[in-house]
């Protein structure tokens, strides 16, 4: 796992964005569907969970992958949830928050803790991504019930969402309360923070987006990414012992 510092964060948001504009360019703009797109994209996340966990020590390309990856499959998967199964945004929403808590308690019960820094087995390390799948998949519902059905719209789902992490730096840094809580809460919420930025560049005029195209999105925000990797540093995070 790596250390968790502000360019982490930097880069969880940019990649939960290319997540969602990625997923949306292959199953909206290429037309293939909800299922179809999931389909793919989950077939590409288990190879890149199964190169992270195989993998002897912290490799950010791998990680990173992973991340998105995961991201782009929960946009799919949860699009698919919502709208081709017809639960909408309120039931996907609950749906996967359920399974998320589920994923926590399990991985709680199982380990004894549920900190990112106690990842050192293969064992927490399913527990981790399989809480990672349910998180982004849970963020794509999340945004869209925030944006749509609670009609705050991007630009209001955006503020909703930032205000949130604000609140959440804030009390990491006067408070004491548990980091690892925080971490997860700040997790989960950078998710449909993405989500609903994704969807403000790439959805119609009409819709209050700016109607970007997905594929120049998706490539920039790629290049982005790539670039940050690149000149952040990139430590592993220090193992619990």
């Amino acid at each position: 796992m790596p250390e968790v510092v502000l360019g982490f964060w930097i880069i969880k948001i940019l990649a939960t964005t290319l997540g969602e504009i990625g997923g949306d360019a292959v199953t909206m703009s290429m037309n293939l569907g909800y299922l179809v797109g999931t389909v793919i994209f989950a077939a590409i996340f288990i190879a890149f969970v199964y190169a992270q966990i195989r993998a002897p020590q912290f490799n950010k390309w791998l990680y990173w992958g992973t991340i998105i990856a995961s991201t782009t499959v929960g946009t799919t998967l949860a699009d698919f949830a919502d709208r081709s199964l017809g639960i909408g945004y309120t039931g996907g929403t609950t749906l996967l928050l359920s399974l998320l808590l589920a994923s926590l308690f399990l991985w709680y019960r199982t380990t004894g803790t549920i900190s990112v820094a106690s990842v050192k087995d293969v064992r927490s390390e399913w527990f981790y991504w399989l809480t990672i799948t349910f998180s982004q998949t849970l963020g794509t519902a999340l945004g869209d019930w925030v944006a749509d059905t609670q009609g705050m719209g991007y630009t209001g789902g955006m503020l909703l969402f930032g205000g949130s992490l604000a609140v959440i730096a804030l009390l990491y840094f006067v408070t004491k309360v548990s980091r690892t809580g925080l971490f997860w809460a700040a997790f989960v919420l950078t998710r449909p923070l993405g989500a609903v930025v994704g969807d403000f560049l790439d959805k119609p005029l009409a819709n209050g987006g700016l109607a970007l195209s997905r594929y120049t999105g998706s490539g920039v925000l790629l290049i982005a990414i790539v670039a940050l990797i690149l000149l952040l540093p990139q430590r592993a995070a220090r193992q619990a012992h």
